[in-house]
């Protein structure tokens, strides 16, 4: 945790790193003082940051306020697995959403936490939980919990010796019940969750294995609890999931 001498000693690089943490998913745009309040730096310290930044085209500017920029777009962009995930995973997706006109989430593991990296929306009942690129708790959510079934040891510690967040009272905070669960999940190959990350929302999800078996995403559908019994779905999320570890699989020996 930054400290209120943490500034004093950082690099260049963790002041850059700092400034793009201190956008959060729901931002629209952040002003230099409230970008330096986030970051725990001196404001002239952000507003020189930011300045180079938006030359680099990094951020983009809007008046006062300042938001990322395209090239941050760009780049992530060319990293290769999101990428081939999404190429290979879109038009299952697509068809995963025709069948269920439920909306259908793409993820990767990325420590504590599920990454989104493609999302195909469904009926519009509710506002929507995740954007692309934005993080939930692995332990919370049926995406996180379906990589961690078939994660190693050492990354399902990661998660189980952290502190598991109550994002509602439905929420798994004991890592005992948690390693449990991932039992059951690896043995049906599915798992659900019902309100453990918001309220009102349930999900159902599986696994992408690679080469090995390793998991290396996981295909969700999600939506209101008054919509759809995950149990249900679970069996065309399931096939889904199969569907694109054959072609993941497939595409890396070719």
């Amino acid at each position: 945790m930054r400290t209120a001498t943490w500034s004093e000693s950082v690099s260049v690089l963790d002041r850059v790193t700092a400034v793009f943490d201190a956008f959060g998913e729901h931002d629209e745009g952040l002003g230099v003082s409230e970008l330096a309040r986030r970051a725990n730096l001196p404001k002239s310290t952000v507003s020189r940051i930011a300045a180079d930044l938006v030359a680099q085209r990094f951020l983009d500017r809007d008046g006062d306020l300042l938001y990322l920029g395209i090239r941050l777009f760009e780049l992530g962009q060319t990293v290769e697995q999101p990428r081939m995930l999404r190429r290979l995973a879109l038009p299952v997706m697509a068809e995963l959403r025709d069948v269920t006109g439920q909306t259908v989430h793409l993820a990767v593991l990325d420590g504590t936490d599920v990454v989104f990296v493609a999302i195909v929306r469904g009926q519009p009942t509710s506002k929507p939980l995740a954007r692309i690129g934005s993080r939930l708790p692995a332990h919370s959510t049926a995406l996180g919990k379906a990589i961690l079934a078939f994660s190693t040891p050492a990354e399902v510690n990661v998660v189980a010796s952290s502190e598991l967040e109550e994002r509602t009272p439905h929420t798994i905070s004991d890592p005992a019940v948690l390693l449990r669960e991932l039992v059951g999940i690896r043995r049906v190959g599915a798992a659900t969750e019902k309100e453990e990350c918001a309220l009102g929302r349930t999900c159902t999800a599986s696994p992408i294995l690679g080469p090995g078996g390793v998991p290396v995403a996981a295909i969700s559908v999600a939506g209101a609890v008054a919509d759809f019994d995950p149990d249900r779905i679970a069996p065309a999320v399931r096939a889904a999931a199969m569907t694109l570890s054959r072609r993941l699989t497939a595409d890396r020996v070719a």
